[in-house]
């Protein structure tokens, strides 16, 4: 693909990049959006398409889905320029421009960039036993809830990921046990009740010790503590043990960082000139990682960023509505 230029350049396809690239065509901007993944949509194309959202203003519950697909149409009264399936490596700063190399070589010239990458890029967390076993039966996220009806169902973690699938798939499966190493859970206490309340059988101070089958899991031995191993039936297994994220070559840019996430000013800027920060990847005092609070920082970064793109204009344009 040819070089790039282009007004703001945002890093990242996520929610919080979508409404930013809808943003700054609102602000009469040329966008360009760079993400790692093959498909717009961020973690919840990758990781949550059938998860229903609950925190976002307006939609009592939305699929992550839906909420992906209003999202990349409203980004399109932007006309942005998708640089899908691309990393960015390397970051320049000219006189009046920042300059984005990407992996495959491309080279974007942009007057800001924006950084929307999340967590940057993820890769889940290993189950021990599970070695060679994805794609016979075990897999680390539930794109779709379809493949799993009528099958016994081991989901193992104690997260919010966990217990959203735990509780999406009681009604599909034929049987449902989830499987904790601890007493205690991490994920949201209301989704923890709702399973609870459900056939769900939840198993703790456990662990998966091996998956067995051929060529296809057929049953999972579960070792309890102060108990003997149990053996129990199933066919798909979902080990939902988090992942580990890397917010890779950004790390080398010079940005300051806190804890993987990059420090920004109430105006969302970072610590370098014409690059600003929006979403889950921000840090500062009391930020709340929330959907709806990326949309919040995607407008706030992006009218911010169209007064270093032309000095002229102001901050705030007035309301979308208006006009």
């Amino acid at each position: 693909m040819d070089d790039v230029t282009t007004d703001l350049l945002i890093i990242g396809a996520g929610p919080t990049g979508l409404f930013s690239a809808y943003y700054a065509g609102f602000r009469g901007m040329s966008v360009a959006v760079v993400d790692s993944l093959p498909e717009l949509g961020g973690q919840i194309t990758a990781m949550y398409p059938e998860k229903a959202i609950l925190d976002v203003a307006g939609f009592p519950s939305v699929k992550g889905r839906d909420l992906v697909e209003g999202l990349v149409e409203q980004a399109a009264t932007a006309a942005p320029t998708y640089l899908l399936d691309r990393t960015a490596t390397t970051l320049e700063h000219g006189e009046d421009e920042v300059v984005v190399t990407l992996d495959d070589g491309v080279r974007v010239t942009a007057k800001a960039v924006l950084i929307t990458s999340g967590i940057g890029k993820f890769s889940p967390r290993p189950l021990p036993a599970g070695e060679g076993w994805v794609g016979r039966g075990m897999e680390f996220f539930v794109p779709s809830f379809a493949p799993y009806a009528g099958k016994d169902v081991v989901v193992v973690g104690g997260g919010d990921s966990a217990f959203d699938w735990a509780q999406h798939l009681e009604p599909v499966a034929a049987s449902v046990t989830l499987v904790h190493r601890r007493d205690a859970f991490r994920a949201h206490e209301r989704t923890v009740a709702a399973v609870r309340d459900s056939s769900v059988e939840i198993i703790t101070r456990a662990q998966v010790t091996e998956l067995r089958g051929e060529p296809h899991l057929e049953e999972v031995e579960i070792s309890v503590d102060d108990e003997e191993p149990r053996t129990i039936k199933a066919q798909a297994l979902v080990a939902a043990l988090g992942f580990i994220a890397d917010l890779g070559a950004i790390q080398q840019w010079g940005l300051e960082t806190s804890k993987r996430h990059v420090v920004v000013d109430p105006s969302m800027r970072t610590n370098l000139p014409r690059v600003f920060a929006a979403g889950d990847i921000t840090d500062y005092p009391g930020k709340v990682r929330l959907i709806a609070v990326g949309f919040g920082e995607a407008a706030t970064a992006v009218n911010n960023a169209a007064v270093v793109i032309d000095p002229s204009t102001h901050v705030f344009p007035g309301h979308s509505s208006e006009g």
